[in-house]
């Protein structure tokens, strides 16, 4: 499936990168380059320009009495929220749409290339981009454990321009599917809406897809994309040989074998940019790095996300302490005044108001 919005090799802007791609090994990259600098600028304008616009437009009290350090969060949060719906939708069309990359082989799911795939690659690298630049500005808002996530972002995308695993392209960006629930319930808090109902909804949505997307998903893919890099560092590229039966016979395939090429049609269109289908060590070792890095992040910030959740709807332990027993006064014979405690009152006038009353007491 070729690319949507294709652009021209003979475009200045493909011209202009080009060297970069032939010192790098991004064999691709000129003919997404368009998509990775739209996406950046895009994602740079959503920043710094139309996120204060809308949030002055639309919350005017709650933004403008934010910190500086709070008012770069709260517009990383909207080009979040913007680009992981965006980039969703297009993943999941290119999935469902996309024959060619529905019927790859592991050789072609390593060196395989389609346009489609290609720019749902650009897209991510353009936002990934951004997102190492806002990271590095503003480092000591974010932390390490966010500089880390953005290095190891790019540098996994970007080698789908080699093409390198341009197949899991699509796979791997569908993690963002649980970002707009956690950017709605970071927003939640902003908007003075903690412990409300439409957070617990949306705090269970964000437990549900994150668990599955990047837990589940994530770690079922990793191990598939582990096998393919495995076959592809033991495999013997074709190419190293002569087919000789195909040297023997007057055919496109006799030539192809004499010129160094695979006389097995393996070679076509997905394949144009295989090249010696050669994964070196380096390769394989920073891709795999990348992925457990990313892999890593999930499962500790799953973990700080149900705590985090859990606690928008549990009252502080100096409250449950307070609620846990009742005392009832009362005077005995002698004149003196008793004061008996009842939990099971307490357990029962709890369970009523929990019933009644909306869910989760603000912190």
């Amino acid at each position: 499936m070729h690319d949507p919005f294709p652009i021209p090799p003979s475009a200045w802007l493909s011209k202009a990168v080009q060297p970069f791609a032939d010192r790098v090994g991004f064999t691709t990259l000129p003919l997404h380059i368009h998509e990775v600098v739209v996406a950046f600028i895009g994602y740079y304008f959503i920043n710094i320009v139309l996120s204060p616009w809308i949030s002055n437009l639309l919350v005017p009290d709650k933004y403008n009495k934010l910190s500086r350090e709070r008012k770069i969060n709260w517009d990383v949060h909207v080009v979040s929220l913007c680009q992981s719906t965006l980039v969703n939708a297009l993943a999941l069309w290119v999935m469902w749409a996309d024959e060619d990359r529905k019927n790859m082989d592991w050789q072609q799911r390593i060196w395989g290339y389609t346009g489609a795939a290609g720019m749902v690659q650009g897209l991510a690298t353009g936002y990934f981009l951004w997102d190492l630049v806002v990271t590095l500005q503003n480092v000591r808002v974010f932390g390490l454990g966010m500089l880390a996530h953005a290095v190891s972002a790019l540098i996994v995308f970007s080698f789908g321009f080699r093409p390198f695993v341009n197949f899991y392209g699509c796979t791997f960006i569908l993690y963002e599917l649980s970002s707009p629930f956690l950017n709605f319930h970071w927003f939640f808090d902003k908007m003075d809406m903690t412990g409300s109902r439409a957070q617990l909804y949306n705090g269970i949505m964000l437990l549900f897809t994150f668990f599955s997307c990047r837990l589940v998903w994530g770690t079922y893919q990793t191990v598939r994309v582990y096998q393919d890099i495995w076959a592809a560092i033991h495999h013997q590229p074709a190419g190293t040989g002569i087919h000789m039966d195909a040297l023997n016979n007057s055919t496109t395939a006799a030539r192809d074998a004499a010129a160094g090429k695979s006389a097995a049609p393996i070679h076509g269109d997905i394949m144009r940019f295989a090249g010696e289908e050669y994964v070196p060590l380096w390769l394989a070792f920073t891709y795999l790095g990348s992925n457990i890095v990313l892999n890593t992040l999930n499962f500790y910030w799953f973990g700080k996300m149900i705590e985090t959740v859990r606690k928008r709807f549990q009252p502080p332990k100096e409250e449950r302490r307070k609620q846990k027993a009742t005392a009832a006064m009362a005077t005995g014979a002698n004149g003196r005044v008793t004061i008996e405690l009842d939990e099971t009152e307490v357990r029962r006038r709890k369970v009523a108001e929990a019933l009644e009353e909306p869910l989760g007491a603000a912190i």
